[in-house]
């Protein structure tokens, strides 16, 4: 059947991106910012109240593969430890705060942000001959931004992303949500992904052909999780979906 579409994973495919959720500047930025509106905590008790919101939202989650909220972790932040300084502020200030906390602590936080070696030149050839669209276990407060700054602006419609339903990868639901949304059966589908349990199970779950991108050698892994192609390099993913074409998942 005629391959129409090209779905992608993005930190690790497309993305080589590197985070550190544990530093230390990442607390203190906020911590020095949450004195300005009335809350005061040092920067440790930021970072710990961070990770206990978040393991509380894993824990009320009846989902296989659970997904936090990091905007409704900050939210809760701010609930928790507001003032009646806090409470008096501007209500669109405090709308916009736990979206803003967001945003701080996830670019502080981050070391690296660059597009894989050739992979922006491969997809705009690509985008000329097939639909392309994301599923990725991220939030989308961190996702979307990072798509644009890796130069990947505009490329993907629909753009999946697990922090919007609650669940990650591999879960079926996730895919299903792009196929439909594109309009098209799994066998007209291939997915791109770094992780053979998270995107190679998952892709294949729903009956989509899969290629694993591994530009660090091939990893190894069971049956269920073996792609149907390896990716070393971008320069051959339009071959790899020609090859694929042909082919069964």
């Amino acid at each position: 059947m005629e391959i129409r579409a090209l779905l992608f994973d993005v930190n690790g495919t497309l993305i080589d991106i590197e985070t550190d959720e544990w530093m230390e500047e990442a607390y203190r930025a906020v911590a020095h910012f949450l004195t300005y509106q009335g809350i005061s905590l040092r920067r440790g008790e930021v970072r710990d109240l961070y990770f206990l919101i978040m393991k509380e939202q894993f824990a009320a989650s009846h989902e296989i593969y659970p997904e936090f909220d990091a905007v409704a972790v900050w939210r809760e932040v701010i609930r928790r430890c507001a003032t009646d300084y806090t409470r008096s502020l501007d209500p669109r200030k405090l709308q916009q705060m736990p979206l803003f906390l967001c945003e701080v602590h996830r670019g502080i936080s981050r070391k690296r942000l660059v597009a894989f070696p050739q992979a922006q030149e491969v997809l705009s050839y690509l985008k000329t001959r097939y639909r392309l669209a994301v599923v990725s276990d991220a939030q989308s407060t961190y996702a979307v931004p990072e798509l644009r700054a890796a130069g990947f602006a505009d490329y993907f419609a629909p753009t999946i992303i697990s922090g919007d339903y609650g669940y990650r990868k591999p879960d079926p639901r996730l895919f299903q949500t792009a196929l439909t949304e594109l309009r098209i059966s799994p066998e007209e589908a291939i997915f791109v992904g770094n992780d053979r349990f998270r995107d190679v199970l998952g892709a294949r779950q729903v009956g989509m052909k899969t290629i694993l991108f591994c530009p660090n050698g091939n990893p190894g892994g069971s049956a269920e999780t073996e792609p149907a192609y390896l990716l070393y390099k971008y320069n051959d993913l339009p071959r790899a979906i020609d090859f694929l074409a042909t082919r069964s998942p």
